[in-house]
């Protein structure tokens, strides 16, 4: 699996989803991540393995501690693939409006005409 596979398999559950989420604020234990979520603690850490796997955290050392941060590259580049396609989808868009404004110009009642 690539890295953007793995970035996007990763992200493809909420609760992982979730977690990123949780990590923009800063650094945290796995308690700390796992105390929003009615699930096990070994349930969090599958799902942080899979972050972790997928390069999207990391986990540091303080004393007993290994907080989770995270790891902001793999996010950059799955958001640099979809935005090929986001720029593909905007000129089309483009192109829509300016179609749906000529229609709207040609329907418009010409009021010279009366």
């Amino acid at each position: 699996m690539d890295q953007l596979d793995a970035t996007f398999a990763a992200l493809a559950d909420p609760t992982r989803r979730a977690i990123l989420a949780r990590l923009i604020q800063g650094e945290a234990s796995v308690m700390e991540l796992a105390e929003p979520f009615a699930m096990s603690q070994p349930s969090i850490s599958k799902h942080l393995k899979v972050l972790e796997n997928a390069g999207l955290i990391s986990r540091g050392r303080d004393a007993q501690r290994r907080p989770c941060r995270l790891e902001a590259k793999p996010l950059a580049d799955a958001n640099d693939w979809l935005e090929r396609y986001r720029k593909i989808w905007e000129g089309n868009f483009q192109r829509l409006d300016a179609l749906l404004g000529a229609m709207k110009a040609e329907k418009a009642p010409d009021s010279t005409d009366q």
